[in-house]
Parts: structure tokens; C-alpha cells; sequence
């Protein structure tokens, strides 16, 4: 007896015994800081979008985009698949009962079995099958597929980020097309005007042939920016159509570029907050947690497994008589498997895997590095076009002013048309570039938003409980 009790004791230790050790987060080398010229107070990443993206107009499409978009419809999917895996996995770690019966009746050849009769066999059985835990197996299974749910989730919020974000760069960019037709029909009108007046003047012999020829020249350049911008504008339109998860078509406008307002600060936190903001780099670290988890599923495949069936039920040639106790029909068995002449293939299985593990753990090193620099890119994005565009402003004020001068000049006779048609260009170009340097600066912004983590940390998603505004986020009774 004391032999006897000493089995299940053992039993109980091997399940609880594990080949490999626990999951550790590994140790990676995080700056302290991302600049000396940044703020470090609370990051701009945990702002919600509605907070950060004030156009209304702009906030109606990212909802829109949020709620129809087919990438995350198909993301959210992949999370309800993975969920639905993990809840297959996990089921493996728990006892299986199967239910059978069966109703035969026949007769024997009268040749083989001279005065066989007409037989009736009933059968109802209850069968349990359950794989013991040793090694834990088992539950390094179910911590793999917890991890790849959570790797999912990461994922959906991952695509929903780059969905915002997406959306906001090709609104501002939409908005600067808007722009730059404007300026492009002004201009056309303008040197409508002129190459009219110099017409005129050529006709009464105040002016050579070669003004005319140059103002024509001007005018075919502004009505080719004209026909380029309507082009890029329709494009974009489909564009931001297929973001909102729809056919191409026209897209409402708000305020003008110059009104859409940002966050005016932009600090950036601690770099350390990106392990847990950034959704692709939660998901490569749990993808890591899986690999290794699968380690120890590796390892225990190359020892024995010991599984115990079961099963109760009736047998009886009248289906009246299953309930009665002599009908009674179980039995138990326990069986044994261990590998032997396969122990190098599984051995050779294992190393494959931790090597599965190692690659999991460069590419989570790998992206977080390229986190931090895709930060720090932003932040002088960020800084440097906030510079470009107060030039480009100054420059536009200023070619204003020549190209009125010029033309008074022109007019009073002091200068010839060259003067006009370099200060007219000279507009032109800045005109363009101050919108774009505009549209630039604002996407420096959205950028930095994304690269930051664009509010999905933890802390947001809860507060977000507490508010009218809809985010979406997936959760899971397996992920906690």
C-alpha cells in the first residue's frame, strides 16, 4: 500500500515539474532619454486622437475609418481566431468525456450456426480520457497560445493606429492639394489678366512680341498645375475612400490647412514607455513569450506521457434491462508512452525550436531599435519643418511684395517683362511650398503620434471606459 500511494505522489510532482524555466522579459538597453531639447513630461501618445486631431471634419472621417476600414475588420477577425485557438489549446489541459451508444440487431448464417436466432444488442457508454500534465506540457501549450492572443491584440491595435494616423496624413494632404488648386487658379487668372494687357499693349506697339510669348509661357505653366492638382486631389479622394472602407468618392472638407490645429507641445515621456505603448513592439515581445513557451513544449515531447482512460455504461440484449445493475459494464487504464529509437529527432525538434525562440528575440531587439529611431526621426521631423515652414512663410511675404513691385515697375516702363514673369514665378513657387512645408509640419506631428504609440497604452484604454468618445480595443477574458 505504501508502494501504491507513492505513485500518485509522484504523478503529482512530475506534472508540476517544468524543463525549462519560466518566461523572463528580456534585457534590453533603453536610452535614458530620447533629447535633450524635447519635453520629458506626460507623453503626447497618451492624448486621445479626438484630442490630438481637433478638425472636426477630420474626426468624423477617422471614426468612420475606424468602424468600416476592411484591414481592421480583418485584423479584429484574426483576434477572434486566435482567441478561439487558444481556447482549443487550453481545453487539453482538462478531462475529455465522449458519450456512445449503440443498438445491433442481426442473426448468424443458419449454415455456420445452425439454430442462430435474432439477436438484440444494446450498448450506452460514458468514456474519460484525460493526458496527465508531466513535464507541463501542457500548460507551456496553453501559455504559447495566450501569448499569441496577445500578440494579436497588439496587432489589431497596431493596424488601428496606422489607420488614424493614415487617414489624418491623407485628409492634410487633401487639404494642401485644396490649397495648392487654389493658388494655381489664382495665379491662372492673374496671368489671364496680364497676358491680356500685354496683348493689348502689343497691338498699339508698346510692348515687343516676346512679352506676349512670355506671358503665354506663364500662363500654360499655372493651367498645368491647375489640371496636375484636380488629378491628385480626385486620387486622393479614392484614396481616403478606400480608408474608410468605401467606393471611391468625394470627401467632405473641413477648415482650411492653415486652421487644423495639433497638440501645440509635443512631449515625448520616457523611452522606456514604448515596451509597453508601442502595439508591434508588445506583439514581437509576445511572440518571443511563445516561442520560449514552446521550448518547454519541445523539451517534454522527448519524455514519457501518461494518460488515464475510463468508462461506465450498460450492455444488454434488451433495451428494457440497461438500467439494471448486472448490465453494469467499466473499466479503467492507464497508458504509458515514452520515446526511444525517435529520442534524436525530437532532441533535434527542440534545438530547432530554441533557435525559433532566439530569432523571436532578435526581432523583438530589432524592433524596438527601430522604435526608438522612428522616434527620434519624428522629433527632429517635428523640429525641423516647424523651421522650414516659418521660412517658406517668410518667403512668400516677401515675393508678394516683389512681385507687386515688379509689376509697377513694369507698368511705369522702368523694367522689361522678364522682371514680372521671375517675381510671378518667384510667387508661384513659394505660394506652393508654403503649403506644403504646412501640410509637412503637421505630418511630422502625426508621425511623432504614431511612433510614440498614439495613445493605446493601458492607462488610456481604461480611462476610455469613462468617456462618450469610442475607441476601438479588443479584450479577452484570456488575456489577463
Amino acid at each position: 500500500m505504501t508502494r501504491l500511494g507513492f505513485i500518485p505522489l509522484l504523478i503529482i510532482l512530475l506534472s508540476g515539474c517544468a524543463l525549462t524555466p519560466d518566461y523572463e522579459e528580456p534585457k534590453v538597453e533603453v536610452p535614458e532619454t530620447y533629447s535633450s531639447n524635447v519635453e520629458q513630461g506626460e507623453s503626447i501618445a497618451s492624448a486621445y486622437w479626438w484630442d490630438v486631431f481637433h478638425e472636426p471634419e477630420l474626426q468624423n472621417l477617422i471614426r468612420s475609418a475606424l468602424e468600416e476600414n476592411k484591414d481592421l475588420g480583418i485584423s479584429l477577425s484574426r483576434v477572434t481566431q486566435v482567441n478561439a485557438q487558444l481556447t482549443s489549446t487550453r481545453a487539453n489541459q482538462f478531462p475529455f468525456l465522449d458519450v456512445t451508444g449503440s443498438a445491433v440487431r442481426g442473426e448468424q448464417s443458419q449454415l455456420l450456426f445452425p439454430g442462430a436466432e435474432i439477436e438484440n444488442n444494446y450498448t450506452l457508454f460514458g468514456n474519460v480520457s484525460f493526458e496527465l500534465d508531466l513535464w507541463r506540457k501542457l500548460s507551456r501549450a496553453t501559455e504559447s497560445a495566450r501569448a499569441d492572443l496577445l500578440a494579436s491584440e497588439a496587432a489589431h491595435r497596431q493596424v488601428t493606429l496606422s489607420i488614424v494616423a493614415s487617414v489624418a496624413s491623407a485628409y492634410t494632404l487633401l487639404r494642401d492639394l485644396d490649397e495648392q488648386l487654389l493658388i494655381a487658379q489664382r495665379t491662372v487668372i492673374s496671368r489671364q489678366d496680364s497676358l491680356l494687357v500685354i496683348e493689348q499693349r502689343f497691338n498699339k506697339g508698346t510692348v515687343p512680341e516676346l512679352d506676349v510669348n512670355q506671358a503665354q509661357i506663364d500662363l500654360a505653366i499655372a493651367q498645368v498645375a491647375v489640371s496636375t492638382f484636380e488629378r491628385e486631389i480626385a486620387q486622393t479622394e479614392h484614396a481616403i475612400s478606400i480608408l474608410l472602407g468605401r467606393n471611391p468618392m468625394a470627401i467632405s472638407r473641413g477648415v482650411p490647412l492653415k486652421e487644423i490645429q495639433l497638440l501645440p507641445d509635443v512631449p515625448t515621456g520616457l523611452p522606456s514607455e514604448l515596451l509597453q505603448r508601442r502595439p508591434d513592439v508588445v506583439a514581437s515581445e509576445q511572440k518571443l513569450r511563445s516561442e520560449t513557451a514552446l521550448i518547454g513544449v519541445a523539451e517534454a515531447l522527448r519524455y514519457p506521457s501518461l494518460s488515464l482512460t475510463g468508462s461506465y455504461g450498460a450492455v444488454s440484449d434488451d433495451l428494457s434491462d440497461l438500467n439494471r445493475g448486472d448490465a453494469n459494464s467499466w473499466g479503467v487504464a492507464g497508458n504509458l508512452f515514452a520515446p526511444v529509437f525517435n529520442w534524436g529527432q525530437l532532441k533535434a525538434q527542440s534545438e530547432a525550436q530554441r533557435a525559433r525562440a532566439e530569432q523571436a528575440l532578435r526581432n523583438y531587439e530589432a524592433t524596438l531599435q527601430q522604435a526608438f529611431r522612428e522616434v527620434a526621426d519624428s522629433l527632429v521631423a517635428v523640429r525641423t519643418y516647424d523651421e522650414i515652414y516659418m521660412a517658406y512663410q517668410r518667403q512668400a511675404k516677401a515675393a508678394r511684395n516683389a512681385e507687386r513691385l515688379s509689376r509697377a515697375r513694369y507698368d511705369a516702363g522702368f523694367v522689361d517683362y522678364l522682371e514680372v514673369q521671375d517675381a510671378s514665378r518667384s510667387l508661384f513657387n513659394a505660394e506652393l511650398n508654403e503649403s506644403a512645408s504646412l501640410r509637412s509640419k503637421l505630418n511630422a506631428l502625426i508621425e511623432l503620434y504614431k511612433a510614440l504609440g498614439g495613445g493605446w497604452s493601458q492607462e488610456v484604454q481604461a480611462e476610455n471606459s469613462k468617456t462618450e468618445e469610442p475607441v476601438v480595443q479588443v479584450t479577452s477574458q484570456h488575456s489577463k
